[in-house]
């Protein structure tokens, strides 16, 4: 299904989107403020070509090989399709970027991603049948947003729905327990043993976006999460003091 374009009327109708638009136009060589990450008082100049756009190494990618990814694949949360676009490169057969930010869909069509959609990543369902997935990828820590326990339990239930009996996928998040989680922006502390707090949200050229509540989690509240559903975390990999990936698999 083709999505609509976004038009400037997104900061009156209730919809606003001010992260997505302003990826979108930074593509387009549009950009005019800069994108702001905010807490309070707080802000910062969110890196939008480092984070999107820029080459990650082919290091990355051939230890994602090396996990196992194949097609049909899942790239959640896919932003402006940087890694989708890589994948397309390695891999035959199909690869899906999922957003729910039309403007980022959009942004992933004009930049050559075959099969970008529009939806949530918690509610997987939704969008895709059963089995559909070999592989899953998420890359940007919006597991975060799960606040588990409970909804990130659901959210690994509907991964299974969507995937096959043979079926990896690797997430990634913060490890609120490393020092360096707590110099996050919008950080707060958690007395819950491996949980911890994140709130922001982010403007563009005075449009306010939704503040964001995301529930880092250290990978042991990610075992415990695959207790009893079709998961087990395989591996752990940290690639710096706080940022992990984890590879799970189909128990």
């Amino acid at each position: 299904m083709a999505i609509g374009d976004p038009g400037d009327d997104d900061r009156r109708s209730g919809g606003s989107d001010p992260f997505g638009r302003a990826i979108r136009e930074f593509a387009r060589d549009e950009q005019t403020d800069p994108l702001w990450c905010v807490d309070g008082d707080e802000r910062l100049d969110h890196p939008i070509e480092r984070f999107y756009f820029a080459e990650r190494d082919d290091a990355v990618y051939e230890t994602l090989d090396a996990d196992g990814l194949a097609t049909p694949l899942l790239d959640l949360g896919a932003g402006a399709g940087r890694d989708v676009l890589r994948f397309q490169q390695r891999y035959d057969g199909e690869v899906v970027g999922l957003e729910p930010s039309e403007h980022l869909v959009a942004t992933m069509r004009e930049r050559g991603v075959d099969a970008a959609v529009r939806g949530d990543m918690f509610a997987l369902r939704e969008s895709f049948e059963r089995d559909r997935f070999r592989a899953v990828y998420a890359h940007g820590t919006q597991l975060g947003l799960a606040r588990p326990p409970h909804r990130l339990r659901e959210f690994l239930g509907d991964l299974g729905v969507v995937t096959t009996d043979d079926a990896v996928a690797v997430l990634d998040n913060y490890d609120p327990d490393a020092d360096g989680a707590r110099d996050l922006l919008g950080w707060r502390p958690d007395p819950t043993p491996g949980m911890g707090y994140r709130v922001l949200h982010f403007e563009y050229e005075g449009d306010v976006g939704d503040t964001l509540l995301f529930r880092p989690f250290a990978p042991d509240v990610l075992r415990e999460a695959c207790v009893g559903s079709e998961w087990t975390v395989a591996e752990v990999r940290y690639t710096n003091d706080h940022h992990y990936e984890a590879v799970l698999r189909k128990s």
